[in-house]
């Protein structure tokens, strides 16, 4: 069976490797110059399994206010009368108590495990696929007493999920990561989950995408998809900027992120995403005694912090504000000012990479895979700030789905179904 993957973020990377490791043949369709160019670009790099859940949570709709009073608020948002983000606030809200986050979390909590299991079966294949991966787990650093009053909460949750954690105070979390001896931020205390890791999803992307095209996998890049021509309940072909006929296939695979929906109204389906703007800054390491090992969430910043072979990640923020790219000087200053304090010496800060990009949010967290209400049309959409950490599970969820196989993982509340 031919099959067309649309989008080569790490999501749709991931998903053609089971498509052709099925024995279809694939194409993807992607309109970047290369793979993992957006959203997949520069996120934070943690594979953290541990750290999978909803953005929608019980107190989230207090802390966002109180966040938004900060001079450098990790979350902004703007009321615009966006009729599409309007509609993605109220649902989201709708998800924001208990009952909604116990059972989105789970949800969430299924595939990224799942996915950490297939991520490492695939790293063990021997593959040509470097991306610096280590599993150093998370060092989750809270700077104040009043911060560590959400531990007990976290703890609970940890165990409800059957999650592993350490709590640790300022002596252990410095033992733990000796490059936290010259620190400047004040520690209270820490929760280390040893399960995560750290990797960089664009030389993941890359080099996978490379080997699949070694192996007679077809990547078009720089080809901007227009529609998704139909015929009665099926897809008849992908419209392609500058091609006279359709690119068909006897399946599609929407991967496209942010874009998505876009794509799919004119079909009739209509999916609640929306993009949450994210920066990063990536540095060079000068002195590897001086960096972390484990990744370091500062909690009160909301930045994550790994270490990417020789280099340093650190990204942070949230921005419900829109499609716009613009790289804001003082966000990129205030990640800076975050890595400087915790690390303040060994990192080339002065000489770091910028970058923002947006994440393909829904409002009640798991990403949207599966069937549609076309026979040969599936997604793989909706990832949010977790598609690296999920990308191997949605992509093996997806391709088993199209050969028919059912899934090793239960799709209950992780197709469109459920905002039918």
């Amino acid at each position: 069976m031919k099959v067309a993957v649309l989008g080569a973020g790490v999501a749709g990377v991931a998903a053609a490797y089971y498509l052709w490791r099925d024995g279809h043949e694939v194409v993807v369709l992607e309109r970047q110059p290369g793979p993992a160019r957006e959203t997949s670009f520069g996120n934070a790099g943690g594979l953290c399994p541990s750290f999978a859940g909803p953005w929608a949570a019980p107190g989230m709709i207090g802390k966002v206010l109180k966040m938004a009073l900060q001079r450098q608020a990790p979350i902004r948002f703007s009321l615009s009368p966006n009729p599409r983000k309007l509609a993605w606030l109220a649902r989201w809200l709708g998800n924001c108590n208990a009952e909604r986050f116990r059972a989105n979390k789970l949800r969430m909590q299924r595939v990224a495990h799942y996915s950490d299991a297939c991520l490492k079966a695939l790293a063990a294949a021997g593959l040509p696929v470097a991306f610096d991966y280590h599993q150093d787990g998370t060092l989750q650093v809270f700077r104040s007493e009043a911060d560590l009053k959400a531990v007990p909460a976290i703890t609970q949750a940890l165990d409800e999920y059957e999650v592993p954690w350490q709590r640790l105070d300022e002596a252990g979390a410095r033992r733990l990561e000796p490059a936290l001896a010259a620190t400047r931020a004040p520690i209270a205390g820490a929760l280390y989950l040893p399960r995560d890791g750290s990797g960089d999803s664009h030389k993941f992307a890359t080099g996978l995408a490379d080997y699949l095209a070694g192996q007679g996998v077809t990547f078009r890049y720089g080809a901007r998809i227009r529609a998704l021509a139909r015929q009665g309940d099926r897809i008849a072909g992908v419209q392609v900027e500058g091609d006279a006929g359709l690119c068909a296939a006897d399946a599609y695979v929407v991967a496209l992120g942010p874009q998505a929906p876009f794509l799919l109204r004119p079909l009739g389906i209509a999916l609640p995403i929306y993009p949450l703007k994210g920066y990063s800054i990536t540095a060079a390491i000068a002195d590897p005694a001086r960096a972390p090992r484990a990744a370091i969430m500062d909690e009160y910043n909301k930045v994550m912090i790994s270490r990417l072979g020789d280099r340093l990640r650190a990204a942070g923020m949230a921005e419900l504000k829109g499609y716009g790219l613009a790289v804001d000087p003082a966000r990129v200053a205030f990640l800076k000012s975050v890595v400087r304090e915790w690390f303040p010496a060994g990192v080339d800060i002065d000489g770091a990479q910028s970058w923002a990009g947006l994440r393909p949010m829904t409002p009640d967290g798991p990403a949207i895979l599966g069937k549609t209400r076309y026979a040969n049309l599936y997604l793989d959409c909706g990832h949010g700030s977790n598609g690296w950490t999920q990308a191997c599970g949605t992509g093996k969820i997806v391709a088993d789905i199209v050969a028919g196989r059912r899934p090793e993982v239960d799709l209950e509340g992780l197709t469109a179904d459920r905002y039918a």
